[in-house]
């Protein structure tokens, strides 16, 4: 009988297990984190809280936010991966 176990990680990439695995990454970009004040020595940030693409991906207005309209890389990043792997259980010599 084969089983699967599922490990969503945040960060890093350390392989989980011995057997056959997949890794499935997933990138999210939270709130934006220009700072709007900078020019004059301040700090003030303006609110968005999660990137949201102006155009089709793979045109430029695609790394654009439409709700503040920062570039992307303003905004946190957010990578999570996903660890699949398969295995076997070893069988079991006594029943309980």
């Amino acid at each position: 009988m084969k089983k699967r176990q599922v490990v969503v990680k945040r960060d890093g990439s350390t392989r989980i297990c011995t057997t056959s695995s997949s890794a499935i990454r997933s990138v999210r970009y939270a709130e934006c984190q220009k700072n709007h004040a900078a020019g004059i020595g301040g700090y003030a940030v303006d609110g968005c809280r999660e990137f949201m693409a102006s155009g089709e991906e793979g045109t430029s207005d695609a790394l654009t936010c439409a709700a503040c309209g920062c570039h992307r890389n303003f905004h946190r990043r957010e990578v999570e991966t996903e660890v699949v792997c398969e295995y076997s259980p070893p069988p079991n010599s006594s029943n309980r």
